[in-house]
């Protein structure tokens, strides 16, 4: 899943009730026109390939698929999927709240020179994140030949795939919440300081409830992307059978081998978790929505004498 599609359906993006007006002027032909050209999109670069990964995966029976998802590589795969993904997600959530709180609460000199260093990942191919940390940390890098003498693994070991997934995908809690915390200021948090809160009491009764449904929204992009990664893991894993392969990884090797059906019980796999991660999404849109629906619904408040 590319950066650039995974961020355009954010439920704390808002959409102005002029826009909205506008779009139903348009005659009905180009209405019609426009979800006709969408709906065959989806369902010739979305629906019909996912349709042939399981189709594929099922060719040689139920059984078959799941004897290839039980062998001890793929097994090795799924759990450092998991892996990663349980250790990169936490530390871009706390990096991406801290960075979205610095960029949307605090003026200061070479703030818009952080923001521009939050996109880089999205501008930096993968590959060459994963060539960057060959660069520090290999055998022959800036810091290669001291991590050797004291015997710490880092490239073509699982802390090299951590860092490689961390790098490709910091930017995205951040991104889902700088705009969120831009729109709504620093008048609440300043109440509650002038009241006497504490830092840590402002941040959790205060901030933290107003960005909820963002901070949920970056964590399941963050999470999906960290489990489908491939360019950067793929150059600093080494490619170890059974010790560094995740599962993208794992799905190469396997269809490299002409073990289609295996290859694509695994790819079938990803698919099912990524369509878990969008009915994930989906739910936190709607329930975004319903509260939204719910706030606007209220009786404003009454000034008391």
């Amino acid at each position: 899943m590319s950066a650039s599609v995974a961020l355009t359906g954010s439920p704390v993006r808002q959409v102005s009730n002029a826009g909205a007006r506008s779009g139903t002027s348009e005659p009905t032909w180009v209405r019609w026109t426009l979800i006709s050209l969408a709906l065959g999109f989806v369902f010739l670069f979305l629906l019909l390939p996912l349709a042939a990964v399981f189709t594929e995966a099922l060719r040689k029976g139920l059984p078959e698929a799941i004897a290839a998802l039980q062998e001890p590589d793929a097994w090795s795969a799924i759990r450092l999927t998991f892996l990663t993904a349980a250790v990169a997600v936490p530390l871009n959530l706390v990096f991406g709240v801290a960075a979205a709180w610095a960029v949307a609460k605090f003026e200061f000199k070479g703030k818009a020179f952080l923001t521009t260093l939050i996109d880089l990942p999205f501008s930096v191919s993968p590959v060459v994140a994963g060539l960057i940390y060959v660069l520090m940390f290999g055998a022959q890098g800036w810091i290669g030949p001291w991590l050797a003498e004291h015997d710490i693994k880092i490239i073509f070991a699982v802390p090299g795939i951590i860092l490689a997934t961390i790098f490709v995908t910091f930017p995205f809690i951040a991104r889902e919440l700088i705009p969120l915390m831009q729109a709504q200021g620093t008048d609440e948090e300043q109440a509650a300081i002038v009241l006497g809160a504490t830092g840590w009491q402002t941040f959790w009764y205060v901030t933290l409830p107003n960005i909820k449904w963002g901070l949920v929204y970056g964590v399941i992009l963050c999470n999906a992307r960290a489990m489908g990664e491939f360019g950067a893991v793929s150059v600093v894993s080494g490619h170890i059978r059974g010790q560094t392969n995740t599962l993208p990884l794992h799905v190469e090797i396997l269809y490299n081998e002409y073990q289609s059906v295996a290859a694509f019980a695994v790819a079938s796999l990803l698919a099912l978790l990524a369509l878990l991660t969008l009915l994930i999404k989906s739910v936190v849109e709607w329930q975004f929505e319903r509260d939204q629906k719910a706030a606007a619904a209220l009786p404003p408040e009454r000034p008391t004498a």
